[in-house]
């Protein structure tokens, strides 16, 4: 198993390229479901999430193509053999899930396994659910996989969704741009990579209006065409990259970075004391005079601060001026990263969804385990500022998220890099 070794060695200066956004690439891809024409995505992630919806997508019959370099994904769902995903395929990404939409819309029909141990009432799903048979859909439970189906074809309606799921609304816009006649989705999530999606599916030819709001007005088409799309920029690897400096020192521009992406998150960051400028190029990150202060952070929905980078703040404020308090509200185990800061001499005390981080003058590189794909990132930060070597394990969890990223650290002048397992026969 890879392991990335990070030792601490001063600020860091330069440029970062920031990819494509995963959670929005993840999402564009099953849109080629609902069209038997060419759906080509540019500026694609280079991930392993992104090679398990292809597989996911080639098990149904469609066929996806990975040009230049795997940024161009190329896509035609014009021969479907199969209506099914499969659990040894859906149980290693939740994001597989946004092929029953697409399916049920186009074919009147889906069969689509429930991700590893998940509980209908327990976890998102239901709200897919409720908000496709709002749509008349038919949908039963049976040994582990939804069966969908609408054999009369989906009828838009008027559905409000109990909490703002990303998942769902994706789930539901794209089964109404062929459903017929007018659907109108209340409560829906905002987040970029559903007004990426949007924009898509519009250049596909489907009429949607309200992307941004909370409310989303979907007028069914009898067909969608085919369209080349340019996904978004990947909010959660930029702001990410953000905090490098912020937690080193020195000066790192963010190629591609905008404020409007990740504008909660920026304002956190001129309160802890660090300086955001936008250029046509892309954000630049300083600190501003003396070092980062303290800051409290909720987590909630977008506009809100991200989910997706608590883990990374809570990297930053290990070494604050003063205490910290962190509240997680979207996923619960989410301060798992905690203990293993903790084992390079931070100070923080989790209770339940809340987290207290004392701040210390400096951190001290440690074996760490990553136990997930933003906790794993989080201890590489960390180690950028502690003294001596940190050794992470577990970084499978990386690959899912993050493109070259001991290429890209280096390139500001972090001292990292990935050693990889022997082979059997070396």
């Amino acid at each position: 198993m890879d392991t990335i070794l990070v030792r601490g060695n001063g600020p860091l200066n330069g440029e970062i390229p920031i990819a494509g956004a995963k959670n929005a690439c993840l999402t564009l891809m099953p849109a080629t479901l609902l069209t038997e024409e060419p759906l080509t995505l540019t500026n694609a992630p280079r991930l392993s999430d992104i090679r398990t919806m292809t597989e996911l997508l080639g098990s149904l019959g469609a066929e996806v193509a990975s040009l230049q370099d795997g940024q161009v994904l190329a896509m035609s769902s014009h021969d479907l053999t199969s209506h099914t995903a499969d659990y040894e395929i859906v149980r290693k990404m939740r994001a597989s899930n946004l092929v029953l939409g697409p399916l049920l819309a186009r074919f009147g029909e889906a069969v689509v396994s429930l991700p590893g141990g998940c509980a209908i009432g327990a976890r998102p799903m239901d709200l897919h659910i409720e908000g496709l048979m709002a749509l008349g859909a038919e949908i039963d439970l049976q040994d582990g996989y939804l069966h969908a189906r609408a054999p009369r074809g989906l009828k838009g309606a008027v559905y409000e969704m109990r909490f703002a799921s990303v998942g769902a609304t994706e789930n539901i816009v794209m089964a109404a741009t062929l459903a017929k006649g007018t659907t109108v989705l209340k409560n829906a999530a905002r987040e970029p990579e559903i007004v990426d999606l949007v924009r898509c599916l519009r250049a596909m030819g489907a009429q949607i209006d309200g992307e941004g709001g909370s409310t989303i007005t979907i007028q069914g088409v009898d067909r969608l065409h085919g369209a080349t799309h340019r996904v978004v920029t990947d909010r959660i690897e930029l702001g990410t990259y953000m905090l490098a400096p912020a937690i080193c020192g020195g000066e790192v521009t963010c190629l591609g970075g905008r404020i409007e992406l990740v504008q909660s998150f920026c304002e956190k960051l001129d309160e802890a004391g660090i300086s955001v400028t936008e250029t046509p190029r892309g954000l630049t990150v300083s600190r501003k005079n003396g070092g980062v202060r303290a800051v409290n952070v909720t987590t909630e929905p977008f506009p809100g601060f991200p989910t997706d980078l608590q883990a990374q703040m809570m990297a930053l404020l290990c070494t604050a001026e003063g205490v910290s308090d962190l509240e997680e509200t979207i996923f619960e185990n989410r301060f798992m990263h905690a203990p293993e800061l903790t084992r390079m001499g931070a100070r923080i005390e989790v209770h339940g969804g809340h987290a207290r981080v004392t701040g210390v003058e400096r951190l001290k590189g440690a074996p760490v385990m990553a136990t997930d794909l933003r906790a794993s990132v989080s201890l590489i930060l960390a180690g950028l500022a502690a003294e001596g070597e940190t050794l992470i394990s577990r970084v499978y969890h990386l690959d899912r998220g993050y493109e070259k990223v001991v290429r890209k650290l280096r390139g500001v002048g972090a001292d990292i890099e990935r050693i990889k397992e022997p082979t059997a026969h070396d």
